[in-house]
């Protein structure tokens, strides 16, 4: 799988042709699909508020969870009353279920958890209509659904597309899955309401369309928090003459360790996991003065000795203001 990954982004000839075969097929059945929804065989169920969706069309992390934090955040700011529905990938239920503050990560998905804590109303389950009749049933104030990671569920029916890119991988080789790391075709950006790049673009982007709106996400660190103390911070400098091991379980762990390094820490060990991975005990080494964590790893970590384990939260800004883009865009009105 490494090898397959590696291509995506340094392509080699061979692979391209090996894969060429499973890359045609799985071209022609997302492709059936998209084309049976959008000439009404199959159905598309729309729900009784606008729904904006946040997702992307290549694979990995591209930095989802904290834009949709961020909007959580600038929306209840404005007095909009929000809410989440997610796919809880990682979690048990199937059936709709709405995250609790007894809901741990094995139920709901580490995801859901975060943006639960960001004092949204949030509901997991493979249905996302369902799911977001669940959440509006439960609260009814809701105005405004955020859809995290449902650009390809399309018998959810939106109002708005967001899709998220990382601007430092942009979309690799071009290719589709299993040859490259696209869901969906570079072209299906053309049908979006807007694209969020996620830290500058590297390759100039001539795949971007240029009439669909651009916005530019940043994502900028806070302090380190201890999670066995969260009353207690540090800053990177005062970490000095630590041994320090950096461990990441998510979509794109190099972004992690690169913001580090940013920050001015070089970690003897750099741990990657698997996007999702279920922490155990023995993955957290024992010869560390401090372990360094995601705050998306974070709320999987509760079963082991959190003494050592420091998190470092990420803020999205954005350029120009996607909240009231998208509240100008479905005629929300708001109090601030």
């Amino acid at each position: 799988m490494k090898a397959i990954e590696r291509h995506w982004y340094h392509p080699r000839a061979w692979l391209t042709v090996l894969l060429a075969p499973l890359e045609g097929l799985f071209a022609a059945v997302s492709a059936l699909r998209r084309t049976l929804y959008r000439r009404g065989v199959f159905r598309c169920e729309r729900l009784s508020v606008p729904v904006v969706v946040i997702g992307n069309i290549n694979v990995g992390g591209v930095g989802k969870t904290p834009l949709t934090l961020a909007l959580i955040e600038a929306f209840r700011a404005r007095g909009v009353a929000v809410g989440v529905i997610s796919r809880g990938y990682g979690g048990q239920h199937e059936a709709p279920t709405e995250v609790g503050p007894l809901s741990t990560a094995a139920e709901v998905g580490d995801e859901p958890l975060l943006m639960a804590a960001g004092g949204a109303p949030v509901v997991v389950g493979r249905d996302r209509v369902a799911a977001g009749r669940l959440l509006l049933e439960r609260h009814p104030e809701v105005q405004l659904i955020l859809s995290d990671d449902g650009l390809q569920h399309y018998r959810l029916g939106r109002d708005l597309e967001l899709v998220v890119l990382d601007g430092a991988r942009g979309i690799g080789n071009g290719r589709l899955l299993p040859n490259g790391p696209l869901r969906e075709a570079a072209g299906r950006l053309r049908s979006v309401d807007a694209v969020v790049v996620n830290s500058p673009l590297a390759d100039g982007a001539r795949w971007l369309p240029a009439a669909v709106p651009r916005f530019a996400m940043t994502l900028e660190p806070g302090a380190f928090v201890s999670l066995a103390e969260p009353g207690r911070t540090r800053r990177a400098a005062d970490f000095a003459g630590e041994r320090l091991v950096a461990l990441a379980g998510i979509g794109h762990p190099e972004r992690f360790f690169r913001t580090l390094e940013q920050l001015g820490l070089d970690p003897g060990r750099r741990l990657a996991f698997p996007d999702h991975h279920v922490f155990q005990p023995q993955d957290i080494p024992d010869d560390a003065d401090a372990v360094l964590v995601t705050a998306k790893d974070a709320v999987k970590l509760h079963c082991v000795n959190r003494a050592r384990l420091w998190v470092l939260p990420v803020r999205a800004r954005l350029a120009p203001d996607l909240a009231d883009w998208i509240l100008a865009r479905l005629k929300i009105r708001h109090g601030r």
